[in-house]
């Protein structure tokens, strides 16, 4: 290995440290209250190190929704058969939604208390139409082959999206004290309920025995 990739290697490490970091405490004390000096502080690193790999407190707060969105894409990704049919893989992937909101429920709480002033409520937006582009593609397809309701595909595909972010929500704040997998199951027969053209094709989705999927780190 040369060392340009032995320092990109480790410029990479470091740049992890301040998200990782920053990440912990933006959730202990929100964004306005942490300072860019708390975060080198916390991670052991100089001030003009922080300034090297963002150029400011903001921006490192959107690295860290965009990577948040990313790891919620990898989670679904993992967890849908892409052979499955399309009423299924909508509910692999709410099910593995569940789950990974509440694997990281600090920091979708502290996205919900930023986005309060707007200040960060098109990062958040972002997320929500790339999950609900995601399932609407799938929704045509099964409107297509009769396994889904015939109806706007969009509105279908928000009335997923919007079932999985309220009880990942309401799970995060204590209303709803199940345990994870239980609430995951339950939002999974859920939307299929309402998405399936009929009882019977209700019934054969929900046949399938799902194993909950490691989240990706």
């Amino acid at each position: 290995m040369s060392d340009d990739r032995r320092l990109t290697a480790q410029g990479q490490e470091r740049k992890d440290q301040l998200l990782d970091h920053a990440a912990e405490l933006f959730a202990e004390r929100g964004y306005a209250e942490t300072r860019i000096l708390d975060i080198v502080k916390a991670a052991g690193v100089a001030k003009g190190l922080f300034y090297w790999y963002f150029e400011n407190k903001e921006a490192l707060f959107r690295e860290l929704v965009e990577q948040n969105r990313l790891r919620l894409r990898r989670a679904q990704a993992q967890a849908i058969d892409p052979t499955a049919e399309p009423l299924l893989q909508i509910r692999q992937g709410a099910e593995a939604s569940v789950r990974y909101m509440a694997s990281y429920a600090n920091f979708f709480a502290l996205l919900e208390v930023e986005n309060m002033d707007k200040a960060f409520a098109d990062e958040r937006t972002k997320g929500t139409e790339v999950h609900r582009g995601d399932v609407a593609a799938l929704i045509e397809v099964g409107i297509a082959d009769g396994s889904i309701r015939d109806e706007p595909a969009d509105l279908l595909a928000f009335g997923v999206v919007g079932t999985v972010g309220y009880y990942g929500h309401f799970h995060r704040t204590g209303r709803m004290p199940l345990p994870v997998d239980e609430l995951a199951a339950f939002v999974g027969r859920w939307v299929v309920c309402s998405l399936a053209s009929d009882e019977q094709i209700a019934r054969r989705v929900l046949a399938v025995r799902l194993d909950p999927e490691p989240i990706p780190a």
